[in-house]
């Protein structure tokens, strides 16, 4: 099954509902960064909860999620779309810790339990919209649920999970989000609560086959689930040459000198997709020449 997401309305319209399968596109991170489990954990699920994010904007416009947190995992950096495209890195990607208390992978303990999460949305405006939250628990659901309700004041639940084989690789990964709309009362609010409180992982879901309508159904067994959008999700990286060729401009001709000298060339590394860019000394004189005028 390709990965996909699911938008839909809840309880006559006061809940918005969102769901993802994401599995393929996880793994394909995973593949390139070549994440540890731990790793693997914290990296998808912060790029889950971006698909999520990403999927309340219109086409072109686009998101960054910034984790910056106290653990040994590093700065996480995920980029995401209207269109259901996502990339993402993690700073330290070799990190395997022990299970936690609960024999799950522990992603607080990579990603830490303090730090900032920051989200900026590109709209096509002058300038980007940027909220930014302190991190409250470091499995990264609840920080994207503290987001939700404290920078962009919607009453939400994010649900984020990635299953993990022991050779590292990617068993199933997802997510969900639900979004409660002003005026809706306080027994949909309790159902909704209590229904939280018995789910099994997502991920768990997913592995047993579940499509994310079905996700949505046993998650709000109490309600019409009306469909609105089903949209394909996608790992995809938009790095080019081109682009960093002119990033290299940018470094100033003596820079670019140093680099025809020393190295006789130079390689770019896209930090999202690990993709490689050579630049050879003919090049980089044709990028000097630009830098200088």
């Amino acid at each position: 099954m390709k990965d996909y997401l699911v938008k839909a309305l809840a309880y006559d319209g006061f809940v918005r509902a969102y769901a993802v399968s994401a599995t393929e596109t996880i793994a394909e991170a995973q593949r390139r960064h070549e994440t540890w489990n731990t790793a693997s954990a914290a990296l998808g699920r912060a790029m889950v909860g971006s698909l999520l994010l990403g999927s309340t904007l219109k086409g072109e416009d686009k998101l960054t999620v910034k984790i910056q947190g106290n653990g040994p995992a590093g700065a996480i950096v995920v980029d995401s779309n209207g269109r259901g495209d996502v990339k993402g890195y993690i700073k330290n990607p070799q990190i395997s810790l022990p299970l936690n208390p609960q024999g799950k992978l522990d992603v607080r303990g990579a990603v830490g339990d303090q730090g900032i999460f920051t989200v900026i949305k590109d709209l096509g405006l002058k300038e980007p919209f940027s909220g930014q939250t302190p991190i409250v628990s470091g499995e990264l659901g609840e920080d994207f649920t503290y987001y939700l309700a404290v920078s962009e004041q919607i009453p939400s639940a994010v649900g984020l999970s990635v299953l993990v084989e022991t050779d590292d690789s990617i068993r199933a990964a997802g997510g969900f989000m639900l979004q409660i709309m002003p005026g809706a009362s306080e027994e949909i609010i309790d159902a909704i609560e209590k229904r939280l409180g018995e789910l099994p992982r997502v991920s768990t879901l997913i592995d047993e086959g579940q499509s994310p309508e079905e996700i949505l159904a046993t998650l709000l067994p109490d309600t019409t689930i009306e469909v609105l959008e089903k949209m394909p999700v996608q790992f995809h990286c938009d790095c080019t040459k081109e682009k960093f060729a002119t990033a290299i401009i940018t470094l100033g001709a003596d820079e670019i000198q140093a680099m025809i000298d020393e190295d006789h060339g130079a390689e770019a590394v896209c930090s999202f997709c690990g993709n490689k860019y050579h630049f050879d000394e003919t090049e980089l004189a044709a990028l000097k020449k630009e830098a200088e005028a």
